[in-house]
């Protein structure tokens, strides 16, 4: 059990290191503001601090750095947040307003990437029950239509559809009709279970075209929810702890291209009830081992469909990073909430 003295020499060095980026040894501890201790006291705190493995000491300096679980104990019991500047939080304000989830997930990388000056991550909205607000078909030849479906969201999907007949164009209006007028604004997992019960109520050709309408609607909710947009991944060569070393950077970029492993935290992230914060080999990812994500979810009307974050170096500004992740979050939310 850390006392109060251990704990804030903790604070103060981690801070002096996240701004300094340098080694911090006893003396220049014990000339900083609210550190009422002799060097010799330092010195014995930061040996119990050492053994609780929570700061160390590089072979090229006497001074004390940090380790990932001392970055852990800081951000969860010491760290204090410091409100979001008055000009960024306008920027937010003024780039996220209601359109279309591409774009917003666009907007919503880029200025985090630009406000914290590391890489913005997003994944793209993922719910389970899509709901549509319009759906039409059109023949393109025989036994070949174009069914194209309007989501609430106001993404616009066309997939083109094999019947086993051949539809008039009059029959593809009414069958498009006929859904629209009893379907529209329904979640499409509702609508799969209803038509269930009902399909055999439904005239055989429209039962055909909605049933196509939900399995390909459904299918393509799946693939395209897995979407990561990464901005900013090349902020990251102007970061010191980070650039000196260019085959894990370049290890780096392969997890920005890949996106496999972002997803997997994002998605992690989208099951926390706030701010989400993964530090050095937290994230269960080798080349992130040097990294901290900070992660937060994101809702549509109260659901939670997405989460969005950061990825830069363990030495971060925590109590900055981690306001601007919240706040984007909520107004991603707010953005697209309601845009029926």
């Amino acid at each position: 059990m850390m006392n109060e003295r251990a704990q804030h020499l903790l604070k103060v060095l981690i801070e002096r290191y996240i701004v300094d980026g340098q080694p911090v040894g006893s003396k220049t501890l014990s000339m900083l503001p609210g550190v009422e201790l002799s060097s010799a006291s330092i010195r014995n705190v930061l040996a119990e601090l050492e053994t609780m493995g929570l700061i160390a000491a590089p072979h090229t300096s006497a001074g004390r750095v940090p380790t990932a679980r001392g970055y852990r104990l800081f951000v969860d019991r010491l760290l204090t947040i410091r409100p979001l500047e008055e000009a960024a939080l306008h920027e937010l304000e003024l780039n996220l307003q209601p359109d279309s989830p591409q774009r917003i997930a666009q907007s919503a990388s880029s200025l985090l990437s630009e406000l914290t000056h590391f890489a913005g991550v997003i994944v793209t909205p993922q719910r389970s029950d899509i709901a549509f607000r319009q759906i039409e078909f059109l023949r393109l030849s025989e036994r070949r239509v174009l069914m194209i479906l309007v989501t609430l969201d106001g993404d616009v999907q066309n997939h083109l559809l094999t019947t086993e007949r051949d539809y008039k164009p009059s029959e593809l209006i009414e069958a498009g009709n006929f859904i629209n007028q009893h379907y529209a604004g329904q979640g499409l997992d509702r609508i799969a279970s209803r038509v269930a019960e009902e399909l055999h109520q439904l005239q055989g050709d429209i039962a055909e075209l909605m049933s196509a309408a939900i399995r390909l609607g459904q299918s393509s909710m799946a693939a395209s929810s897995a979407a990561v947009v990464v901005a900013g991944g090349n902020r990251l060569l102007e970061v010191n702890d980070l650039s000196d070393d260019l085959s894990r950077l370049r290890q780096l970029f392969n997890v920005f291209e890949r996106k496999t492993e972002l997803l997997k935290l994002l998605n992690q992230g989208r099951d926390a009830q706030g701010v989400n914060i993964f530090i050095g080999e937290e994230s269960g990812v080798v080349t992130l081992d040097e990294c901290s994500v900070v992660t937060a979810p994101y809702r549509i009307n109260g659901q939670v469909v997405g989460a969005l974050g950061v990825v830069g170096p363990t030495r971060m500004a925590y109590e900055r990073v981690i306001p601007i992740v919240d706040i984007t979050a909520r107004l991603v939310s707010s953005a697209l909430s309601f845009r029926i």
